[in-house]
């Protein structure tokens, strides 16, 4: 009998499928002979051993990191871990440890998918800054504001307001320029208080205090918010780790949420664009410290320099142009346009207003 088994096993080939299922029948026999009935039982698969199965102490660390910030993905946790002084934990390990256990949730997934952006070369060049959608409260609407480094992805303000007034917005900014000092550039959509969605590029009452402070003004194009991604992609984090699901009591319980959470993100939470660095290690103040008076602007002496009439009216050579309500009783420099006869610059200090064309019919 053992040297027919023999003879039939060695002869097996693909095309006789007769010979597999005989020699699938000969196993069940062996089974039968050596154990009788309960050798006919199916059998676990499971291997003896699993080298490949992570030692309990990490995996436990892997889970405690995720229970306390459900949202990372496994490169955040990997990161955060040697942040510890931890095991060493690659990204696909911890994956698997996250799956084994079903804590791969559809919101971590959301949160790890990767957004490549360009940055400034240095901290403090170009900030972003924005209202985050509004929410409600038991006691009201809320509106959190958001700055942040283009750079490093430092937050500098995350406050919850009830109004998005401009005389709101000018106190909080004036206590971030206070703590951090002035940035070269900060960069608006074209919604109030930021921007004129009528007129997109006109000054607002917010952009002349900045512009007057030295800061250069920039809005992000009409419909497209992806030019302001950075602080989008912030609005987007803060959703899914602090604010989806929960009910909040006051601005105030919103608030400790938030100023816990901002502590998270600056000095804990591992970033991708960092390559796992946090934001706090690659973000240093200001040098540009904030001036408690303004000076008024300084032309050249090229420049004509005209007043600016109610409803933001300039008027030059006979005509009137419209420049911005909020300039109105402001100076501004007109400058000829190198290069181009009959073409002027107007500037409010180092901002550019509006180009006027002497041959072009574009006046009010």
């Amino acid at each position: 009998m053992g040297g027919a088994r023999n003879f039939f096993c060695a002869s097996r080939r693909g095309k006789f499928g007769w010979v597999e299922e005989f020699c699938k029948s000969l196993k069940w026999i062996n089974r039968f002979e050596e154990q009788g009935g309960e050798g006919l039982v199916d059998r676990s698969r499971r291997p003896l051993s699993s080298p490949a199965i992570s030692p309990p102490e990490i995996e436990a660390a892997v889970i405690a990191v995720r229970t306390e910030h459900p949202a990372w993905g496994a490169r955040k946790i990997s990161w955060r871990l040697q942040h510890l002084g931890g095991p060493s934990v690659a990204p696909s390990t911890v994956t698997s440890i996250l799956h084994r256990h079903g804590l791969v949730t559809p919101e971590a997934s959301e949160a790890a998918t990767h957004w490549k952006r360009f940055e400034r070369e240095e901290p403090n060049a170009l900030w972003q800054a924005d209202f985050k959608g509004h929410f409600q409260t038991s006691e009201g609407r809320c509106s959190p504001l958001t700055m942040l480094d283009d750079h490093s992805r430092f937050n500098l303000a995350l406050q919850a307001c009830s109004k998005t007034a401009t005389e709101v917005v000018q106190s909080h900014m004036t206590q971030v320029f206070r703590r951090y000092g002035l940035p070269a550039q900060i960069n608006f959509d074209n919604g109030a208080p930021w921007g004129s969605p009528s007129a997109p590029g006109q000054l607002t009452a917010l952009g002349v205090w900045l512009v007057q402070l030295g800061i250069h003004v920039s809005h992000s194009r009409p419909y497209h918010p992806q030019t302001n991604g950075k602080d989008e992609r912030f609005h987007r984090t803060l959703d899914i780790e602090v604010l989806r699901g929960r009910c909040f009591e006051s601005l105030d319980k919103v608030q400790q949420a938030l100023d816990c959470w901002r502590t998270v993100y600056n000095q804990q939470r591992p970033h991708e664009a960092l390559r796992g660095d946090t934001p706090i290690t690659h973000y240093k103040p200001s040098k540009r410290p904030f001036p408690e008076q303004l000076s008024l602007p300084e032309y050249t002496s090229e420049d004509e320099v005209r007043t600016v009439d109610w409803n933001g009216i300039l008027r030059f050579r006979g005509r009137r142009y419209k420049l911005s309500n909020a300039l109105h009783r402001h100076k501004v420099g007109i400058r000829p346009k190198h290069g181009k006869d009959g073409c002027f610059e107007v500037f409010f200090a180092h901002h550019r207003c509006l180009v006027i064309d002497l041959q072009a019919p574009d006046a009010v």
